[in-house]
């Protein structure tokens, strides 16, 4: 493709044509530490001018402050972009700093409001469950979603962190078009179990973090390479001896970048695209960054096939990653299965 523009794929049986990679936004605004506005900017425009067309965001990033930063965006390109935004993570007005997962319906009604006003747009394209309450049946959420779509508020429906199972109950009450979840080199334990429901019911994944927010291009190498108020720096695998180790996990990631003549996080990218085809269903990662020059970067690595042999070489990887991806791992679809 000489234009280095993107191919599309559908988002899952019941979804829309997108962009076969996406952009995470959540680093603009919230948890990478400080960031450029107008370069976010740029990589937003960066990005669509390379055929990536889905991007991702929530309201628990910054706040809202993500969802209100994409909006002038949005309404420059609404009729070229699908706009996915996600609830359940729920701030309690005496501490910021805490997040409660709320599922309700009443919760969900307030939320979806809350976020086309930021967002500044009359529907959202995906609409994500961000992450489960066990407390409230996931029939009864998906239900009061399904009354989103018939509303005319949202257009699809995506769950994040659920098992196989919740997966399957939910797409009884209406058809899912996606589910998000950590996929990458570092983080595979979706595979057994979640990978193949979503391929039986025609859903397709959206990896995030499939760069292990960062790790897996070599930019740091523990947590205290970060600023001090990046959330990396609370995860286990990049703190302590675990980090150590882990950074060692990378060897094999450079051999096969050097083959390619290519970077580590276009290798770690093409090994999540590559899983559409080993798992046959679509995977639509959504790398995350702020600058127009790693867009271009990130989408590049859509172009880059492995080998067989490659593909053997970076198998082993995940087994050897020392920490879990989150220090409380309930919240995680790999905590409940």
């Amino acid at each position: 493709m000489t234009d280095g523009r993107i191919t599309t794929a559908k988002l899952g049986d019941h979804g829309p044509e997108v962009g076969v990679q996406g952009l995470g936004c959540m680093g603009m605004s919230f948890a990478y530490g400080p960031s450029d506005a107008d370069a976010s900017r740029a990589t937003l425009e960066r990005a669509l001018e390379l055929g990536v067309t889905f991007y991702d965001t929530a309201d628990a990033y910054g706040a809202g402050e993500n969802e209100r930063f994409l909006s002038p965006f949005l309404k420059a390109h609404r009729d070229e972009v699908v706009i996915a935004t996600k609830f359940a993570l729920s701030i309690p007005p005496d501490d910021p700093t805490r997040r409660v997962i709320r599922n309700d319906p009443p919760y969900i009604r307030q939320a979806v409001e809350a976020s086309l006003k930021r967002l500044d747009v009359d529907v959202i394209d995906l609409y994500y469950m961000h992450r489960r309450d066990v407390n409230v049946p996931i029939e009864e959420s998906v239900g009061t979603m399904a009354h989103l779509v018939r509303e005319g508020k949202i257009k699809h429906l995506g769950l994040s962190e659920v098992t196989a199972d919740e997966l399957r109950a939910a797409h009884a009450v209406h058809p899912i078009a996606a589910v998000q979840s950590e996929w990458s080199l570092f983080s595979r334990d979706i595979e057994p179990k979640v990978v193949p429901a979503a391929r039986d019911l025609g859903v397709a994944l959206v990896p995030y973090s499939p760069l292990g927010r960062g790790f897996l291009t070599g930019s740091f190498a523990k947590a205290e390479d970060l600023s001090s108020d990046d959330f990396r720096r609370q995860q286990p695998r990049f703190t302590g001896d675990n980090a150590a180790r882990n950074a060692a996990l990378l060897e094999p990631i450079r051999s096969v970048a050097k083959a390619h003549d290519a970077s580590l996080g276009q290798i770690a990218l093409a090994w999540a695209h590559q899983q559409a085809t080993l798992h046959k269903l679509p995977v639509i990662p959504i790398p995350g960054t702020r600058k127009p020059t790693r867009v271009e970067e990130n989408t590049a690595a859509t172009r880059i096939v492995l080998t067989e042999e490659e593909l053997s070489l970076l198998d082993p990887i995940a087994a050897q990653v020392a920490g879990n991806r989150y220090a409380d791992m309930a919240f995680t679809s790999a905590g409940r299965e």
